[in-house]
């Protein structure tokens, strides 16, 4: 009885310290969770955060209704404080329309529109909030002061007709990067979405595009070469004096799409001194995942449209439309997403989101391949782009959360974050300023 009682008495003792062990393990393991987030936050707090590529509506930059308020946009001021997002390039994005002087037309029509609200922005709007950066100094000067630092993107060259002075007019409203096509070939330059057929109009640059390229580099504009073809990207490096940027593109070796960089791309990009943007869009970074995701969303989201008497596109039938149409169907889109979302929470056996650690997954593996002072990060906000932990601007801290988790060191994060690009931009203005004395 006595030795019954000894026996249980040790069974009792061994599973108390196991139990105890335990919750040391969990408690350690708890506080060690909360110390890197502590850790990521202050590298956050530190580093500058810029994202280069954010599109814009320009209704969403009026009087009544804009970027001081929490709208349903993924970059909103508030959103870009909450998250702690510093620079935001907003887009002046005109989608592709036929190669005529009408078309020619309405595109600087559109183009300008958007100028014209970056700049109400920032001049009537919010001038006490945010401010229009044209270099590296002034991001630099902008976030010391308080402010966050809008920076302005040409998406699609298109608007700038057969008038090759329009570069010079779009430079001097504050563009300091553009690229010379978007989803279609421009006058330009051939676009990667030549792939799907083998058509090509120029099978790379066309003779105008090549003499924008020139007065790019003379200007200090940053070429992108995120939608055009790898023919036309080919043609861009050999003309151009200063590095390129892709600005929202990612790994093509990851995920076999015409708008990523293939391997060969990349080690042109590391050559020439520029910087890839690594994009937060589902299908450019795991095609496989956003896929599944995207079948299954679509069958909730048809009977959301359904019940609003709304026809659902899917992508290639959404490139079809007219540059205003598009803008009016994502119009309908933005009101229906967070129907769709929120209908998603409730439901088991959803397929798995494309999320952070899958963008950071090609961050790896380009800065593996070409090194860290050439990679970057963009999110293409309000243009498709968003993933889990990172749908918008107030989600931006997850970015360095997941960076921190994969090692990465304050120094290397703050290179990802703006140092990369913000020194490509020196050195474009560098060589402008060469070539202008």
């Amino acid at each position: 009885m006595k030795n019954t009682i000894l026996s249980l008495s040790l069974i009792t003792l061994l599973m108390s310290c196991k139990n105890e062990k335990k919750q040391m393990t969990e408690t350690n393991s708890a506080q060690d969770s909360i110390a890197l987030i502590e850790r990521a936050k202050a590298i956050h707090d530190r580093v500058i955060t810029l994202d280069t590529h954010a599109d814009i509506n320009v209704k969403n930059f009026t009087d009544s209704i804009n970027y001081t308020q929490d709208l349903s946009s993924q970059v909103t001021l508030p959103k870009m404080d909450q998250g702690g997002l510093d620079v935001a390039w907003f887009i002046v994005y005109t989608g592709q329309d036929e190669l005529t002087d009408e078309g020619y037309k309405k595109a600087y029509e559109n183009a300008m529109d958007k100028y014209n609200a970056i700049h109400k922005l920032v001049d009537d709007i919010a001038p006490d909030q945010i401010e229009l950066a044209l270099t590296s100094d002034d991001v630099r000067r902008i976030v010391k002061s308080g402010k966050k630092v809008a920076m302005i993107g040409i998406e699609n060259g298109y608007p700038i007709g057969k008038d090759i002075s329009n570069v010079e007019k779009f430079y001097d409203l504050g563009g300091r990067y553009m690229s010379l096509a978007h989803n279609g070939h421009s006058q330009l330059s051939d676009s990667n979405t030549g792939e799907a057929d083998s058509i090509w109009l120029h099978n790379g640059l066309s003779d105008l595009g090549k003499k924008v390229i020139k007065e790019m580099n003379r200007l200090g504009m940053m070429v992108d070469v995120s939608h055009p073809s790898k023919e036309a990207m080919r043609d861009m490096i050999e003309l151009s004096e200063a590095p390129i940027i892709a600005s929202h593109s990612s790994a093509r070796a990851l995920c076999d799409h015409s708008r990523n960089l293939d391997d060969e791309q990349l080690d042109w990009l590391k050559e020439n001194g520029g910087v890839v943007q690594a994009v937060a869009f589902a299908a450019y970074l795991n095609t496989e995942k956003a896929e599944k995701r995207a079948a299954f969303k679509k069958e909730v989201a048809l009977t959301v449209m359904d019940s609003m008497n709304v026809a659902y596109l899917d992508w290639s039938a959404v490139r079809e439309l007219k540059a205003d149409e598009r803008e009016a169907y994502y119009e309908v889109l933005q009101k229906v997403n967070p129907i769709v979302e929120a209908k998603l929470k409730t439901m088991k056996n959803v397929p798995e989101a494309v999320n952070v650690s899958d963008l950071v997954d090609h961050i790896d593996y380009m800065v593996n391949k070409i090194g860290i002072e050439h990679v970057g990060i963009s999110s293409d906000f309000d243009g498709g782009g968003g993933i889990e932990g990172w749908n918008d601007a107030s989600e931006t801290f997850n970015v360095t959360l997941e960076l921190v988790k994969r090692g990465y060191t304050e120094e290397q994060i703050g290179l990802l974050w703006s140092g990369n690009l913000l020194r490509v931009l020196d050195d474009v203005q560098a060589v402008a300023k060469k070539l202008q004395s």
